[in-house]
């Protein structure tokens, strides 16, 4: 049995208060930095979904040649902005290597065990009331296509997750009614991953910053990590805007700022902001079921008061400019498949956005620090994080625990090479 630790987690979003949650309830002293006020962000403005179905990584053949095609149009869904910026340049390198058939097929079991391990702990928080009764419900996810070749595309991957054992159903036209009835599709057809989930983000968020304190986990918002210092192979002091923490061990969750903290130690952590928009439409929608609008490349999902409306990749380092013609192009999107939908100027001019911390290869960071004893980095989730959350804290719980782990995490290794 490991003995209790004093934890520092940098970052308060769904991978540090996880790991916050699941270090507390093994005994550990854990506190929380955040340098924001906690109440925004990626985990907060996200699709809500729990996807064993996202078997395919975002590093996975064409996607270069996409980004390049839609290189100079900023409505495009994936948008990479060109700038002359080193870290940018290697990592696009990198993600090109990584796009390959092969190193996809390698990802895909790896990617769907970690989220069926994720669903699992969602349900385990849930039964144990810890949060209260939020919401989390199992309906599926429709992958929605309007032309046959996006369709056929879907195809293929829902037999590669059938085989893989998730359950999964085609639907025409007229199935697709029956499981949307009060809205029509306009759509051919739709696969439905019935072994999907889906939440309310900031209704999870809320009763977790809420919860945690109750269990001695000290939360520090509008902290922000100045530095970091080091003695030999161990991280001794964590230094803020507000004060000095010294630490038996640190874990960075910070999302897409932890390539910054990387780089005070030296680290080699190829990681970009993938930047992503929302729209709530607070007005009754008839959507029931969450959805993927393939062709328009966006996510849909009824939540809790809200149906919520997002999507978009977008490359243009870290800032939380709103690109006016992104969220046109998500309510035009979204329009283009309800029939008789109509997005709000207001909803709109609500729109906020989030940045996703993206790997070259698809594939998180979750594991210690090859160079300093006593760091774990779990980041990189790009459209996973929500799905990975619960399942990469009780990773680094059972790393910091040193305790037998849920998988195999070699893949996630902080300092792999690509």
């Amino acid at each position: 049995m490991s003995r209790n630790k004093n934890v520092i987690i940098v970052g308060g979003g769904i991978i540090g208060l996880s790991s916050a949650y699941f270090l507390q309830k093994e005994g550990h002293n854990v506190t929380v930095l955040d340098k924001s006020n906690m109440d925004g962000g990626a985990s907060h403005v996200n699709a809500g979904y729990i996807t064993p179905s996202h078997i395919i990584p975002l590093a996975s053949p064409g996607m270069i040649s996409k980004g390049i095609k839609y290189m100079f149009n900023s409505a495009s869904p994936f948008y990479m902005k060109p700038r002359l910026d080193m870290d940018f340049m290697k990592w696009a390198w990198y993600f090109k290597k990584s796009s390959t058939t092969s190193k996809v097929k390698q990802a895909m079991p790896i990617i769907k065990d970690i989220n069926l391990l994720s669903r699992e702990l969602f349900e385990g928080i849930k039964a144990s009331g810890d949060l209260g009764d939020f919401h989390l419900e199992r309906k599926g996810l429709l992958m929605v296509y309007q032309t046959q070749k996006e369709g056929d595309h879907e195809m293929e991957v829902a037999r590669i997750a059938g085989d893989m054992g998730l359950e999964v159903n085609t639907l025409d036209s007229e199935g697709l009614g029956k499981v949307e009835p009060n809205i029509k599709l306009n759509a051919l057809g739709a696969v439905h991953y019935e072994c999907d989930g889906h939440t309310t983000p900031t209704q999870f968020m809320e009763r977790m910053i809420d919860y945690l304190p109750k269990c001695g986990v000290k939360i520090n918002k509008n902290e922000e990590v100045l530095d970091v210092v080091v003695s030999g192979d161990k991280i001794t002091e964590v230094k803020t805007n507000k004060d000095n923490y010294k630490a038996d061990e640190v874990v960075f969750a910070a999302g897409s700022w932890t390539s910054q903290l990387s780089k005070k130690l030296n680290l080699n952590m190829p990681l970009q902001a993938g930047k992503g928009y929302r729209i709530n439409v607070e007005s009754p929608t008839n959507i029931s079921m969450p959805a993927i609008l393939m062709e328009a490349k966006m996510a849909v999902t009824p939540m809790q008061g809200y149906t919520r409306f997002a999507g978009t990749m977008e490359f243009s380092g870290i800032n939380h400019d709103i690109r006016r013609e992104r969220v046109e192009a998500i309510a035009r999107g979204a329009e283009r498949y309800y029939e008789g939908l109509k997005i709000s100027e207001e909803d709109k001019s609500n729109a906020q956005c989030g940045l996703r911390p993206v790997t070259p290869d698809g594939l998180p960071y979750i594991g210690a620090s090859k160079q300093f004893g006593n760091l774990t980095l779990a980041t990189g989730h790009a459209m996973m994080g929500w799905s990975l959350g619960p399942a990469t804290g009780k990773l680094v719980t059972e790393l910091i625990s040193d305790k037998k782990l849920s998988m195999n995490i070699n893949p996630f290794a902080p300092e792999r090479k690509f």
